[in-house]
């Protein structure tokens, strides 16, 4: 298998070429203004599939809440407000994401979403949350964004940083899955090109070794196989506590 995983991803690398050359001199950037439209075009998919799973994972949200009764969420990588309607009524919302052109997709998601409360939208990527202050935050989500972060140990520690003493950091990711499996081989052979058409994405992540690495109080993490394509069947589920 190693043999065949050398050759095929060398093979798809020189594939990639063309996409590396457009990337070097500046045109892949106007790829970035399509992506949004083309996440909005997935999402009622994704979304659709794993239901239970985001359902599940946010029944507990309001338990991190202010004494007052208030929760203030900061969202890293919001993209269009696909966790939107999974947040508590009434939520005050922080969004965050270092592609600019999600503005118009996240006014329309919070038009749908009337029982939330934007505060801002901070074009920003997770590695610095500028304007965001220390402890200031109850809940901090990230979802599908920790694969195509630049330096996951960054976020993580943005994270920390940002939540408020007992405020809870919720995630779901999808990840590198088992060594054993041909799906392993695939996501390597396919990384190259999917690096491009997935705005910085990557199969090939362990996302779950950071996170138990990050120095959080509590970390509940579970391994899942989401009803998804092979190539992101595998994902990490959970939240972890400050």
């Amino acid at each position: 298998m190693g043999l065949f995983i050398f050759i095929f991803t060398v093979f798809f690398q020189i594939l990639s070429l063309p996409l590396q050359f457009l990337e070097l001199v500046g045109i892949y950037r106007y790829y970035k203004k399509f992506f949004p439209y083309l996440l909005f075009k997935i999402t009622d998919t994704y979304n659709r599939k794993m239901h239970a799973h985001k359902k599940d994972l946010f029944s507990n949200l309001s338990q991190f809440s202010s004494p007052g009764g208030s929760l203030l969420l900061l969202e890293i990588g919001c993209g269009n407000g696909a966790n939107f309607e999974f947040y508590p009524a009434s939520c005050r919302i922080i969004c965050t994401d270092p592609n600019p052109n999600f503005d118009k997709y996240l006014d329309s998601a919070f038009a749908k979403n009337s029982h939330l409360k934007f505060d801002s939208f901070v074009v920003t990527p997770g590695e610095s949350l500028k304007g965001i202050a220390d402890g200031s935050v109850d809940v901090v989500v990230c979802t599908l964004v920790l694969c195509s972060v630049r330096n996951t140990k960054a976020v993580l520690k943005e994270v920390r940083r940002v939540l408020k003493r007992g405020g809870a950091f919720f995630f779901m990711e999808h990840v590198i899955a088992d060594p054993s499996t041909w799906v392993h081989a695939f996501q390597h052979v396919l990384q190259p090109l999917w690096y491009y058409f997935g705005d910085g994405c990557e199969l090939t992540r362990a996302t779950w070794k950071e996170l138990e690495e990050a120095e959080f109080s509590e970390l509940k993490l579970r391994h899942i196989q989401a009803p998804l394509m092979p190539l992101i069947k595998p994902h990490v589920i959970g939240y972890a506590v400050k």
